[in-house]
């Protein structure tokens, strides 16, 4: 059973910094993307960074600069690390692993940004 568990969210102040993590289980790790997806209320689904064979990176371009997805591969575990927090980074964040073999899905965490 395929299994994706996120943490790390949490209410921070504007220019703060958190990190979130996402352990997958009951995948071939390696062999997926890794993507961090996330949803403010009444906004659209956003693709927030993606991660390719644990090396090519792409970001959405409301956080180049300040949001940097890595992987730990014998960890099992995809981190996104948020600097320069804004208040309209709050939303719920979703760790994705997509790949031919199928499109899975954590149970997201809550980020908060206000002073």
């Amino acid at each position: 059973q395929v299994q994706l568990v996120e943490s790390g969210g949490g209410l921070v102040q504007p220019g703060g910094s958190l990190r979130l993590s996402c352990t997958a289980s009951g995948i071939v790790f390696r062999t997926f993307a890794m993507n961090w997806y996330r949803q403010a209320p009444g906004k659209r689904h956003e693709l927030v960074a993606k991660l390719t064979n644990g090396v090519s990176t792409n970001y959405a371009d409301s956080v180049k600069g300040r949001f940097t997805i890595s992987s730990d591969n014998t960890q099992n575990t995809v981190y996104l690390q948020m600097n320069s927090l804004k208040p309209e980074d709050t939303a719920v964040y979703y760790c994705n692993a997509a790949a031919t073999a199928g499109d899975f899905w954590g149970q997201g965490t809550q980020v908060t940004v206000s002073s």
